[in-house]
């Protein structure tokens, strides 16, 4: 029973019966209407901004967005109970499961002196669960719903570990230029030319993993440096942009750049 009074301190037992209400017949309107589907989004972005509230460094903001991911956990197991498909219990036992199969060297016999040695060993056990006999069986089992740049570096690095791989950074960076040129003859002659941007994008996350540079990461900053310099060319023009021409913008621009150095 769930009591309708606000309780000092709630546990596990108490979100899973406050969400068994929710989806009673005679509970919240919104929440019995409900599938995996409808809720997938909810799922992404609630992931989104725990991550946002770990890159800020914001404990108390975390400890929140911690409690959004695992009330979507508990939304998704509800809705799968209903269904006679799983329920938390089950998600709890796979996941401990998992993870005493995955480290055989904490839960057995085999060693890993450094982490690479227990992420073999992972990924080893991983590959054996899943029954993925070939590189390309690995790739395959990358989530296709990941970000495209963070899914294209763990496609690279699993190929890396089969092999395929340049020794340096150089031919890297020469296939980013072979990727920007074939970009501008795609745009030239108006063909291919969503096919030749991935090729690009896939090539300087290549370039990135060389550097030992995450291209997610550096896409984000990237997009937080656009805001913030185009917040000042917004408060240099005093007037809107719309009525500036590109060399206008561009100079602004400029500046606005060379403020920040």
């Amino acid at each position: 029973m769930v009591n309708s009074q606000m309780t000092e301190n709630y546990r596990l037992e108490d979100l899973l019966n406050i969400m068994k209400r929710l989806r009673e017949p005679d509970g919240c309107p919104w929440d019995r209407v409900q599938t995996h589907q409808s809720i997938r989004p909810n799922m992404l972005e609630e992931a989104y901004e725990a991550a946002d509230a770990i890159d800020r460094m914001d404990m108390e903001n975390l400890k929140e967005e911690l409690g959004d991911v695992l009330l979507q956990v508990v939304f998704h197991a509800r809705m799968a109970q209903e269904a006679g498909q799983f329920n938390f219990d089950d998600v709890v036992d796979g996941i401990c499961k998992k993870l005493v199969y995955r480290h055989p060297h904490v839960f057995g016999a085999e060693k890993a002196e450094d982490p690479e040695g227990a992420l073999s060993a992972w990924d080893a056990r991983k590959r054996a669960e899943k029954g993925q006999s070939t590189a390309a069986d690995a790739l395959n089992g990358v989530a296709r719903a990941l970000p495209a740049l963070t899914r294209a570096a763990k496609l690279q690095n699993k190929a890396a570990k089969a092999g395929f791989d340049w020794r340096e950074i150089a031919p890297a960076l020469d296939k980013l230029s072979e990727e920007l040129e074939e970009l501008r003859r795609a745009i030239e002659e108006n063909s291919n030319v969503e096919e030749e941007l991935g090729d690009l994008l896939f090539a300087a996350v290549k370039v990135g993993r060389f550097a030992q540079v995450d291209g997610e990461a550096a896409l984000q900053k990237a997009c937080e440096k656009f805001i913030r310099r185009f917040a000042r060319v917004e408060a240099l023009a005093a007037g809107p942009l719309d009525r500036l021409d590109v060399p206008a913008l561009e100079a602004l621009w400029r500046r606005a750049k060379q403020e920040e150095t």
